[in-house]
């Protein structure tokens, strides 16, 4: 019998303090009792995970091992060490179970008895409770601390700053630090001087030798003005300045995005102030200091119009995957690739070898080709017919269609020898029967779950069934194609174009179709659940 242990716990302070290995002692002594072997159970453990969330990288190993049927038995110390939220620990019994493993809680030990899965219930619904009480009862006391004066919004200092290492959130140990702090001054000073702007502050600073607060050689943009708007500088701290939010946009389709939540400032009139600390800058240089940048903000070339660009935002370079911008000099038009713009904007040390692409003439190519799509929508029809043949399925769900179909011929060869052992007499009947009746719960197991994804493998493959819709759409945006402004143009690419890639010579157009009237609506970037990873 292939057994699995899971253990977990929520912080580092209790990974410190071993109480992993605690839950590891228990299901040892448990296993001892049952007389199975302790060194043969495979162990999936998660440090420091917290048991509201289903991403846990011990948990996911586990759930793919099961789904490959590799594991006829998983035991955990309680409930509440498999999942908080008593829909979580539902939905992964039942897919477990499903599996072809049998759940065993040591500590609370469950059975298909209509009282024990309603104590189940109770101990989820009252985990789960726990959870969301004491979240509350912390951030409440955190608001509480703030308004005080007692505690520091941050654990690290401002760059240019230190804390006091025996009492780091204690806003009264905060002391300023050299010379970080003469950096910093330098830096407000120099922005304020009549022409310059953050490229060249950044500049000054790596002519300087000034490396960057994780020690680079060369200032971000982002870095210098998130510096130049932070009032700690002019002596206050501030708590609630920005609120975590779900990212909607990706920065370039040809890059994972990696966290899928950013920072968004709120209003002033929300942020608490926590105290005072040594100012690096007066008040009324910090003062000026915003203005400037908003003056700097409102007149950036990106917000600049002057000038029509159909695919602008829309263009990567294929050499660095870094998107293009759009830019026009002496008359002339091209999208350029943003490492060719020096380490400061492009944050890379080299220089993109990319050409400068002109605007006008890819415009016109990416225009003439979206034409011929909508004119001929059998481009689309081919597109699907490749779809429905299984071409465009997710490469995760690919791979696990492989690994069922292996397990169901690994289990099936199973059978076979297990059968051929016993007419050559290698056991005898009692012992042949549990063993053919323990693989085949292990194949129907397997089997459920190959009907599932096969289930999945059909809702992609639906994709045939909008062939309709499709060329409806395509007979509509065709009727007014010849006549179209730059303006219906370009809400037409942006509809239609999901990113257009310059490889050199090379130009790839990456379209999206809507596929109901309702997708007509909605940037393609947006109907993606998990664009963190895209590609």
């Amino acid at each position: 019998m292939n057994i699995a242990a899971y253990v977990r716990v929520s912080g580092q302070r209790q990974v410190q303090t071993q109480t992993i290995e605690q839950q590891l002692e228990r299901l040892q002594i448990y296993c001892q009792c049952k007389n199975w072997f302790w060194e043969d159970v495979q162990i999936f453990r998660d440090d420091g995970y917290s048991g509201a969330s289903l991403k846990r990288p011990g948990l996911d190993r586990l759930r793919d091992q099961v789904g490959r049927a590799i594991f006829d038995r998983v035991l955990i110390t309680a409930p509440d060490r498999l999942a908080r939220k008593y829909v979580h620990q539902v939905l992964l019994v039942e897919e477990l179970e499903r599996g072809g493993c049998q759940v065993e809680f040591v500590e609370h030990p469950m059975s298909q008895d209509p009282h024990d899965q309603l104590l189940l219930q109770i101990r989820g619904a009252v985990a789960e409770y726990e959870r969301t009480l004491i979240a509350e009862r912390m951030r409440r006391g955190r608001l509480q601390k703030f308004r005080a004066g007692t505690m520091l919004p941050w654990s690290r200092p401002p760059y240019g700053y230190r804390l006091d290492p025996d009492h780091p959130r204690d806003p009264s140990g905060v002391r300023l630090q050299e010379p970080e702090a003469i950096h910093v001054a330098e830096i407000f000073a120099y922005y304020l001087e009549e022409g310059h702007g953050l490229e060249q502050l950044a500049k000054h600073l790596h002519q300087l030798g000034i490396p960057t607060p994780n020690g680079k050689s060369y200032w971000s943009l982002t870095t210098l003005r998130d510096m130049l708007r932070n009032p700690v500088y002019a002596g206050t701290v501030y708590a609630g300045r920005e609120r975590v939010v779900a990212k909607h946009r990706r920065f370039s389709p040809l890059q994972p995005i990696g966290r899928r939540s950013s920072t968004q400032e709120t209003p002033s009139q929300e942020w608490i102030v926590v105290g005072q600390v040594p100012a690096i800058v007066s008040q009324e240089q910090f003062d000026w200091v915003q203005a400037k940048l908003a003056d700097n903000l409102h007149f950036a070339r990106r917000n600049n119009t002057s000038h029509q660009y159909l695919l602008r935002a829309l263009v990567s370079c294929g050499l660095c995957h870094l998107s293009c911008l759009a830019r026009t000099s002496s008359g002339h038009a091209y999208y350029v690739c943003r490492g060719k713009q020096g380490p400061i904007r492009s944050r890379r040390e080299e220089c993109c070898h990319a050409r400068f692409i002109p605007v006008e003439q890819l415009d016109t190519l990416v225009w003439q080709d979206l034409c011929e799509v909508l004119q001929h929508p059998v481009v689309i029809e081919q597109a699907l017919q490749r779809a429905q043949a299984g071409a465009w399925l997710p490469q995760e769900l690919q791979a696990r269609r492989t690994q069922v179909r292996k397990a169901r011929n690994t289990l099936c060869g199973q059978l076979e020898r297990l059968t051929e052992a016993y007419l050559a007499d290698a056991f005898p009947l009692g012992e042949y029967k549990r063993r053919r009746q323990d693989v085949e719960q292990r194949l129907v197991a397997v089997e459920m779950q190959a009907s599932q994804i096969e289930a999945s493998v059909q809702q992609h493959m639906e994709l045939a069934s909008i062939t309709g819709s499709i060329n409806e759409f395509c007979q509509r945006m065709n009727r007014g194609l010849s006549q179209a402004t730059f303006e219906q143009k370009r809400q037409l690419v942006e509809l239609l174009v999901d990113r257009v890639v310059v490889t050199m010579d090379e130009v790839e157009i990456r379209y999206v179709i809507p596929t109901s009237p309702r997708n007509e609506q909605v940037r393609f970037c947006h109907l993606l659940t998990d664009y963190s990873g895209a590609k």
